[in-house]
């Protein structure tokens, strides 16, 4: 890991979390990810499913965490399971981690090889009475592959078809919701490394730059200051194709008179950093520019004004659309007859913003959490208003990432540059 060592009291009290949501007599089994195939004898690099990272901090494959808080020998109550190490695979792909290693990361005392886990595991499984698996339950997961987790499950039911099963992620749903102290330390310095790099390509940006150029330098500033790389694929979008919400071709050219959306987020200790800034690419917005960049600020201010416990992203997605019908009325996207005549499950303000104003953020760039239920103290959220505009061939998103508090919020992104006069100084210096 290229990150510096977390705290692994984060990863006590997450699992001191979960194992007080579990009933009685019951044990838990998480799985880490596939190593997943590109072509050839390549590899993607490897992702560590993000539930049993929550649990442990370990990244490394072949990993498994059991839970069995009732267990008779309180040595066997928490179980890291790792990869016996091998010195001639070592030689191949590197080192892999020792017991006190895995110890150090995870604060688990008991660590046995996965090689002799299953023997281990079927007598504990012998005198739970019910077991927890664990399943990818985020609502926008689009997987067709047969992933370990669904394997694992359809396994453990074939071996032990009597005893009772239960959903690990449905409690994950809303345990990992709710960030800790510890966690969204981590979540800072995710986001001081996103600032650092967001002034450092706005120092860059100017016509004749290609997108690929500054995509480059996101990648050096974010592995220059320790990050593993970016969270999500970024988006580098000059002129038209930031209209494009998920473009990551990023092969244009920058041009004089065109904004430059960009939408990237810094990945430290598995947490995620989610900015989203627009700028002119020529150092100054013009007039036009301006009205659209402000009326968007405005839409981001008055979102976080009311994202608060209590209300829900409906109801709370709902009122910004009220204020962006009458925002976008006064810079002309908008007629009242437009107003008059909308479709109430499409309203008329959807042609100029398109995409939904916040979602969860943590191990995952879209992280789990409810989109029904009234919104919890501990919960961060992004906040990004965008507004389309295709006649104007022009695109304008503003994002940053809030904590929720028991009175309010906190943005996580203060500091960072985002009203049109503070981007105009800096890329002026």
């Amino acid at each position: 890991m290229k990150y510096l060592p977390l705290n692994p009291e984060i990863f006590i009290q997450n699992r001191k979390r979960f194992v007080g949501k579990m009933v009685k007599n019951s044990i838990a089994i998480f799985n880490s990810n596939d190593e997943l195939p590109t072509n050839g004898d390549q590899l993607h690099r490897f992702k560590q499913n993000s539930d049993l990272y929550w649990l442990t901090g370990i990244e490394q494959e072949d990993t498994m965490l059991i839970l069995f808080p009732d267990n008779p020998d309180p040595k066997f109550r928490e179980v890291l399971v790792l990869v016996r190490p091998n010195e001639v695979k070592e030689k191949w792909d590197g080192h892999r981690l020792r017991a006190d290693e895995g110890t150090a990361i995870s604060g688990i005392g008991t660590i046995i090889w996965l090689d002799t886990a299953d023997a281990q595991m079927q007598a504990w499984v012998h005198l739970a009475d019910t077991i927890y698996l664990n399943t990818n339950e985020n609502d926008r997961k689009a997987n067709k592959v047969n992933v370990r987790d669904y394997r694992y499950a359809q396994l453990m039911q074939e071996r032990f078809p009597l005893h009772n099963y239960m959903r690990s992620a449905k409690l994950m749903k809303d345990l990992r919701a709710i960030k800790t102290a510890l966690e969204v330390d981590v979540l800072q310095k995710a986001i001081d490394i996103t600032d650092i790099t967001f002034r450092r390509v706005m120092q860059m940006i100017e016509p004749g730059v290609m997108e690929y150029e500054i995509e480059a330098e996101i990648y050096h500033s974010f592995l220059s200051q320790r990050s593993t790389g970016p969270g999500y694929g970024c988006i580098i979008a000059s002129g038209d194709r930031a209209r494009t919400l998920h473009y990551v071709d990023n092969s244009r050219e920058c041009k004089a008179g065109e904004l430059i959306l960009m939408d990237f987020g810094a990945d430290y200790g598995g947490y995620n950093a989610d900015l989203s800034r627009t700028v002119p690419v020529s150092g100054k917005f013009g007039r036009r520019q301006k009205t659209v960049y402000n009326a968007c600020l405005h839409l981001h201010q008055y979102a976080a004004s009311i994202l608060k416990p209590g209300i829900s992203i409906v109801d709370y997605t709902e009122k910004v659309g009220d204020e962006a019908t009458i925002v976008f009325q006064k810079i002309g996207l908008l007629r009242k007859t437009d107003i008059k005549n909308e479709d109430p499950d499409n309203r008329a303000y959807r042609k100029y913003l398109y995409h939904g104003i916040s979602h969860h953020l943590g191990l995952d760039v879209h992280d789990l959490g409810t989109r029904t239920e009234p919104i919890k103290a501990g919960m961060v959220f992004t906040i990004e208003p965008g507004i389309y505009i295709e006649q104007e061939q022009m695109g304008v998103r503003i994002e940053n990432n809030f904590w929720i508090t028991k009175n309010g919020n906190k943005d996580l992104m203060k500091n960072i540059p985002i009203t049109a006069e503070e981007i105009e100084a800096y890329m002026k210096k």
